[in-house]
């Protein structure tokens, strides 16, 4: 679809292009690698698309939602037979996200925020739609940066020293 509009974008020198992303395009749960593969490659894809057309006046905006009303996980969902293996990781799943009380967000209200966003002068890159992702991403992070910083004695080294004079 981007492909298509592209081009027409280009020539008017505006447009906005929204791409729906997840709250799994920037957090991974076990069990769901496909599906995190593709919303991770849709938010690199996107942040370089908004790079590229940016001075053809064309935004580019990720909705990352987290769960909502609808079928996600239902009966139009393709699911590969469930290996015995991942039993206790299953069951781990269920009891945390079990113990978590979530309240799905209704589709309906996406519509008019959308809009909001495309309305917006300077509208964002990314945006979480829903209740509880910013939270959990920010934990999340918080716990990539401590990784980095802890090991980042060992990236330095692992740059090896220069030739050039």
């Amino acid at each position: 679809m981007t492909k298509a509009v592209l081009p027409i974008l280009r020539e008017q020198r505006s447009g906005h292009i929204i791409q729906v992303s997840s709250i799994g395009g920037v957090q991974a749960f076990p069990t769901l690698g496909l599906y995190h593969a593709s919303k991770w490659a849709l938010e690199g894809f996107s942040q370089s698309l908004a790079a590229e057309v940016q001075d053809f006046g064309i935004k580019v905006t990720l909705v990352e939602p987290t769960g909502y009303e609808t079928d996600w996980n239902g009966a139009s969902s393709v699911q590969a037979t469930k290996l015995p293996f991942y039993d206790g990781v299953r069951a781990k799943l269920a009891q945390i996200f079990g113990s978590v009380r979530r309240t799905r967000g209704n589709p309906l209200a996406t519509g008019p925020a959308i809009l909001k966003v495309v309305d917006a002068e300077h509208p964002p890159l990314r945006i979480f739609f829903g209740a509880g992702p910013l939270a959990m991403i920010k934990d999340e992070y918080a716990k990539r940066i401590a990784t980095w910083e802890q090991w980042n004695d060992l990236s330095i080294a692992a740059h090896g020293k220069s030739d050039a004079k």
